[in-house]
């Protein structure tokens, strides 16, 4: 698949950072956006590890990255 440059299918910053503040939606979009992206390892972590420190790093990477965390390259 085609690496996109923003976060969240290719949705605006804001749009991205406002899923990105909601638990559910920054759960499950960060879960497909992995697989999407093709780093399946890096989407069964997300799916294993989950909302909770994942989804903290997320939002603050947003905020200074406009970009979501990145725990694992592949």
């Amino acid at each position: 698949m085609a690496k996109s440059s923003k976060p969240y299918f290719g949705l605006p910053y804001i749009v991205s950072l406002i899923l990105t503040i909601i638990p559910v939606t920054s759960c499950l979009f960060g879960i497909i956006h992995r697989f999407l992206q093709g780093r399946i390892v890096a989407g069964i972590l997300r799916l294993l590890v989950g909302w909770n420190i994942v989804w903290i790093l997320d939002i603050i990477c947003m905020l200074l990255k406009k970009d979501l965390f990145t725990l694992i390259k592949f």
